[in-house]
């Protein structure tokens, strides 16, 4: 039996191939949220195609990632890119409603991940810390998300991990924000419009939940450079409604959501068809990024926020066993703290590796 063949990680383009993916691009940039910045980048793309620009590019990879790079920088969306596939990418159309076959092994996927609840604990000193990677829709994670919130529900302060989170559902996003605010009244979280239907939709927090809210106790939130769109929103959200403290690094800003679209057997673009349009302040975080109420490094993030939990928590714990539980936490976290601080100095530091030379 012949081994199969590897795809490319270079394939080569001619000059009818170059103008015509150049072009593809151009044309589904018709669908971009925004018809006077698609206008823009339509216009910049013509001109750069008139004037040779694209000519030296001699394969799809370098055309796709010189493309984004234009388009980013041009209307400040990190959410438009054209990806290269080696792999011929299939004819399914995103409208395409998916199988029951598709919907299970989606599902399987998902639960291998433990649906994308990466680490859920109580932390020294009696705050909860919950870990996601991923927002999956609320159909997959929502068992999983309320046995989270139970095992919570007895902590003083919690530590809600967004640093690895590159997105997802909406949905999941409104529906662990509503286990951080009240019942009632239902708050109004966030509206998404799509530019080709005309159509907002409305996010509110849900009045029944399965599991304990968390109330009327501290939140934190970790964020960092990774941190992305669906994962942005529930950050913002919270900032917004004052009910959590943000720490770790400026986001990136990824606020309108759309889909894929395929341009050629190896070439792909996602394009924002819609926006995020916060109740409160009007606008969304897509040009700002999310501005961390506490800015530190994302390896620093967690031991701060744990520190800032238990000295909250020290000023407020009435005498007892739990007070002296805080105390001891605080002093081995605030070591722990200061330890990784002086690490990370260290590495900043340390020169970098000569290339021609082998290390000792």
């Amino acid at each position: 039996m012949a081994a199969d063949v590897p795809a490319p990680d270079v394939m080569p383009l001619d000059d009818a191939q170059r103008q015509a993916m150049v072009m593809a691009v151009h044309n589904t940039l018709d669908h971009y949220v925004s018809a006077e910045m698609a206008a823009q980048l339509q216009a910049d793309i013509q001109q750069r195609l008139q004037a040779g620009g694209y000519d030296e590019i001699m394969d799809v990879a370098q055309l796709a990632d010189t493309l984004t790079v234009q388009l980013q920088s041009l209307s400040g969306d990190r959410q438009l890119q054209i990806h290269f596939s080696p792999q011929v990418l299939p004819e399914l159309e995103a409208a395409t409603p998916p199988t029951a076959a598709d919907l299970a092994a989606e599902y399987e996927k998902s639960r291998l991940r433990n649906f994308d609840l990466n680490r859920v604990e109580r932390l020294r000193g009696n705050v909860g810390y919950i870990e996601l990677y991923g927002f999956e829709p609320p159909e997959f994670v929502g068992d999983a998300l309320a046995a989270a919130m139970t095992l919570v529900a007895h902590t003083q302060a919690l530590i809600l991990d967004l640093r690895h989170n590159r997105g997802g559902s909406p949905a999941t996003v409104a529906l662990l924000c509503s286990y951080l605010l009240p019942a009632y009244p239902a708050v109004h979280l966030n509206d998404l419009y799509w530019r080709s239907e005309k159509i907002t939709r409305q996010w509110w927090t849900v009045p029944h939940l399965p599991a304990p809210r968390y109330l009327d106790k501290p939140i934190y939130v970790l964020i960092s450079k990774d941190t992305f769109s669906a994962a942005e929103e529930c950050a913002y959200n919270l900032q917004v409604l004052k009910r959590a403290t943000i720490l770790g690094e400026h986001t990136t800003g990824g606020a309108n959501p759309g889909r894929g679209y395929r341009l050629g057997d190896h070439l792909w673009m996602f394009v924002p068809t819609g926006q995020a349009i916060n109740p409160t302040t009007g606008t969304n975080w897509s040009e700002t990024g999310i501005i961390p109420n506490v800015k530190v490094p994302a390896e620093l993030a967690l031991l701060t926020a744990h520190l800032g939990a238990l000295n909250r928590l020290f000023d407020t714990q009435p005498e007892g066993p739990q007070l002296r539980e805080v105390q001891q936490s605080l002093l081995m976290v605030e070591r722990q703290l200061n330890q990784k601080r002086a690490e990370l100095i260290s590495q900043l530091k340390r020169p970098a590796a000569n290339p021609d030379m082998g290390e000792e």
